[in-house]
This record gives structure tokens, C-alpha cells and sequence, in this order.
């Protein structure tokens, strides 16, 4: 797992967000709707819409409940979409991740995301 020491990644106009060296939420607690749009919008993902935020309230969700990452395979039934759809939406699993505001995964299940 990453340090833990804060980083101030942030936008013009936008507070500085808590996030480790990697770039994830320190404290998914602490997440909202607007960091996802900063998030989203650092990462030239675009505006976000109906199907980027079902997936995130759904990464968000299966992480909060079960305390582990959902297969794509099982991202992609969930929301009948293809693995090349969903890349399409956010780039990586990386990237779905931070918008989604949890925490940094490990270093494991990192090398597997992008």
C-alpha cells in the first residue's frame, strides 16, 4: 500500500483534493459528487453521465460492502455493457477507481487496473 502522506492535486477554481501519491482519496468518506466531477475532469474523462455514475455508485458500493475490487466481467453484466464500452467511459479501471473515490487498492490489485 501506498504512503499515506497527503497530496494536493487540484484544478483552478476547485479546492485541493486529499489524495496519496497515487492519486486515490485518502478517506472515500470523504468523497462526493463534485470531487468525482474534479476527479473526472483531471483525468480528461469529460462530463460525466448516467452511465459513468451508475458504475461508480456501483464500484462504490461492492468496495464499501464487500471490501474488495468487482471483476470487470462482473461491472459489465451488471450495466450489459461490453469491456471495450466501459474503457471507452473512464480510460482504465484505474481511473474508474479514483473517480469513484476509494481508496488506493494495493499495490496487487493496482498492477491490474490499468
Amino acid at each position: 500500500m501506498t504512503q499515506a502522506t497527503l497530496h494536493q492535486h487540484t484544478l483552478p477554481h476547485h479546492r485541493p483534493l486529499p489524495v496519496d501519491a497515487d492519486g486515490f482519496l485518502i478517506d472515500p468518506a470523504l468523497w462526493n459528487a463534485g470531487m468525482a466531477r474534479v476527479i473526472a475532469e483531471q483525468d480528461d474523462i469529460g462530463p460525466l453521465g448516467p452511465q459513468h455514475w451508475s458504475i461508480i455508485y456501483y464500484l462504490r458500493e461492492h468496495r464499501l460492502t464487500y471490501g474488495a475490487i468487482p471483476p470487470v466481467s462482473q461491472i459489465c453484466r451488471a450495466h450489459g455493457m461490453t469491456r471495450d464500452a466501459v474503457r471507452r467511459l473512464f480510460g482504465s479501471c484505474r481511473q474508474a477507481w479514483r473517480i469513484a473515490g476509494l481508496s488506493h487498492p494495493g499495490a496487487e490489485a493496482l498492477s491490474y487496473m490499468d
